[in-house]
């Protein structure tokens, strides 16, 4: 280890700075999204069964809600353009926006170079966590998603149900496509309902059984035409494994409401980011 120089405790001692303030961000007319969910109509519901994905879709507009329905679950969510793959959900903009965990009022930003709301946080019933002891939370933006590749590096294993292949093996359904196509699509998540946070002494990456219960979800307003997948983890609440046979796992299931017409008046999609893309040349 190098050897600390002699004002190691004034360095350390210095205030942080918040890199990206966030209190210019257009603000959400949440009260306006809970008045138009109040009448929304259902229209489509999906199941996903454990240690599995599924693919759903809503329109701008439309609301969607990811719910337990059984016991204690985690899922990993990903989100595209419904009608440009290529604009996805950036989990690390939208951990530099919000922080590693988002919850109700917060939102889901798409890539470069659109950088835009994809959705918007209307309801969490998990809110009440918040930020354990440990430094845990609930939902982060930390994690990229339980992967073969990492299984494969650190046990050796070949193992294909974990939430990288589930998602891969579900968007290959969805567009009939090669896995080997679908599989550059899948980006890192939204860890829904999972509960995790850095080690305070080695900074490290940990997971700790989720709070979930049956009946608990988060509910979301999509803001532009969105194609969804959610895999249902295999490591369940991931109180042990993340990547486990022996793990109990139960579905989650995704609901889509319609509000009636002009319960949103006002509202529009999002423009694309309005940086001119000339880079200084």
């Amino acid at each position: 280890m190098s050897q600390a120089p002699a004002d190691a405790a004034a360095r350390r001692a210095v205030a942080p700075v918040i890199c990206y303030p966030n209190d210019t961000l257009p603000v959400p007319e949440l009260a306006l999204y809970a008045a138009a969910r109040e009448g929304a109509e259902k229209i489509a519901e999906v199941v996903v069964p454990p240690r599995e994905a599924a693919c759903f879709r809503v329109g701008a507009g439309e609301f969607f809600r990811i719910s337990s329905v059984e016991g204690p679950q985690v899922g990993d969510l990903n989100l595209w353009n419904a009608d440009d793959l290529s604009e996805r959900f950036y989990s690390g903009k939208t951990r530099a926006l919000h922080g590693t965990h988002v919850t109700r009022g917060e939102r889901l930003w798409s890539s470069f170079p659109h950088l835009r709301a994809m959705a918007t946080i209307i309801a969490d019933t998990l809110e009440w966590y918040g930020i354990d002891d440990f430094g845990g939370s609930v939902h982060d933006v930390i994690g990229t998603r339980c992967d073969p590749y990492t299984g494969n590096l650190l046990s050796g294993v070949q193992y294909h149900h974990c939430c990288h292949s589930n998602l891969t093996r579900a968007v290959a359904d969805e567009l009939g496509v090669s896995l080997a196509e679908a599989e550059g699509h899948v980006h890192d998540v939204l860890n829904v309902f999972m509960c995790t946070g850095f080690t305070r002494d080695t900074g490290q990456y940990f997971m700790k059984a989720s709070p979930v219960r049956p009946g608990d979800h988060l509910e979301f307003l999509a803001e532009i035409d969105l194609l969804g997948a959610l895999s249902a983890c295999p490591g369940g609440d991931c109180s042990a494994e993340h990547t486990s046979d022996a793990a109990a796992c139960y579905p989650l299931m995704v609901e889509v409401f319609r509000p009636v017409a002009g319960a949103l008046r006002g509202w529009q999609s999002p423009a694309r980011n309005g940086y001119d893309r000339s880079h200084g040349g």
